[in-house]
């Protein structure tokens, strides 16, 4: 492969002649959790010196509790970013983060996706702009919860699974003729 042929690629894993479409990742809502780390080390740590105000060395108690709650939220935060949805014209590919080293690659082919649905949950999704999105195959279920703006997404989706099953269509076409 030919150093112009690599820098053509977008992604690590591309195949040759697969075009990248689009890339998303879940909303940042999905980040709750980490907040709470964050917020509950950073309250527990301040209420020593709320309660004894004279006593400044209580100060770094509320110092190391907001470190602590800072690790903790980056660690979240790092697990959130690196976890994304990349859609080529032939796949749909996610990475999911799993601790500092460890990462889950599933790739779907997207003419093998059956049916695409997405939900909003309430009130707090429709606020935030955040959902659900089902992607629905032979083998079984693809569910992406807490996705941006998930009408966008699956307008999107569907769009570029129509686009795959016009490809599988002319290429069985040219097969048979």
């Amino acid at each position: 492969m030919t150093k112009k042929a690599k820098s053509d690629k977008s992604f690590d894993g591309q195949r040759d002649g697969e075009e990248l479409l689009f890339v998303f990742r879940r909303h940042i809502i999905a980040m709750r959790k980490g907040f709470y780390l964050l917020l509950i080390p950073m309250t527990i740590g301040a209420l020593p010196y709320l309660i004894w105000q004279d006593n400044l060395n209580l100060l770094w108690v509320f110092l190391g509790s907001f470190i602590f709650g800072l690790v903790l939220f980056s660690y979240h935060f790092l697990m959130w970013f690196y976890t994304y949805y990349i859609v080529t014209n032939q796949r749909l590919r996610q990475i999911t983060q799993h601790g500092f080293f460890g990462k889950d690659v599933i790739e779907l082919k997207l003419a093998k996706v059956q049916n695409i649905s997405y939900v909003v949950p309430g009130f707090t999704g429709e606020m935030f702009k955040f959902g659900t999105i089902v992607i629905q195959t032979f083998v079984g279920d693809l569910v992406i919860k807490n996705v941006e703006h998930p009408d966008e997404i699956y307008n999107k989706l569907q769009d570029a699974v129509d686009l795959a099953a016009e490809r599988s269509d002319h290429a069985k076409e040219d097969n048979e003729g």
